[in-house]
């Protein structure tokens, strides 16, 4: 059995390797693609009463995961199209890139890894196979503390709509 704080860590650390070898440009891609997962379901759970009061926490649980892997499958292979391969801003010829491809691709595994951790406990856990951490220990303490910063827990409205703002403004910059 592990636990999902380590599992959490053993996942940024691999999308810190996978966005090494990607490169920052591609990986900003992703960032903004969970920035927008996050923007869609506050809007749906928001405005769309169906969403909002219709749904069991289970079923919650897996629209919300839909869309967060929805979106994180296109961001992820959105820069495949060749016309923006050839454009030239994929390459990683510099120390810099690839620092910086490893700081966004840890910042994709705790946006996309947390995001879903979260989901999961506000789903209340309902796989029989997951089980919450406990409360008494000290890792289950150091745990909550970890859950208190998970990307749904503080990207919230109004802060998600300066998100979405800051993510679209990246992909213009670096894409265009």
């Amino acid at each position: 059995m592990i636990s999902l704080s380590v599992l959490f860590w053993m996942y940024v650390i691999l999308f810190a390797i996978i966005g090494a070898m990607r490169g920052w440009a591609k990986e900003i891609l992703v960032t903004s693609g969970v920035v927008v997962a996050l923007f869609l379901i506050t809007i749906m759970e928001s405005f769309i009463p169906f969403f909002r009061d219709g749904l069991t926490p289970e079923s919650t649980f897996w629209v919300r995961m839909s869309v967060l892997g929805a979106m994180t499958f296109f961001g992820y292979q959105g820069p495949n199209i060749p016309r923006m391969i050839d454009s030239g801003k994929f390459i990683r010829d510099r120390f810099e890139d690839l620092l910086l491809g490893i700081f966004l691709g840890g910042v994709n595994g705790y946006m996309i890894f947390g995001t879903a951790w979260f989901y999961l406990m506000d789903a209340d856990y309902p796989f029989e196979w997951i089980m919450p951490p406990g409360q008494m220990a000290d890792l289950g303490q150091n745990i909550q503390s970890l859950i208190e910063i998970l990307p749904p827990q503080w990207l919230q409205a109004p802060v998600i709509y300066v998100a979405v703002a800051i993510a679209f403004v990246f992909i213009l910059v670096v894409f265009v």
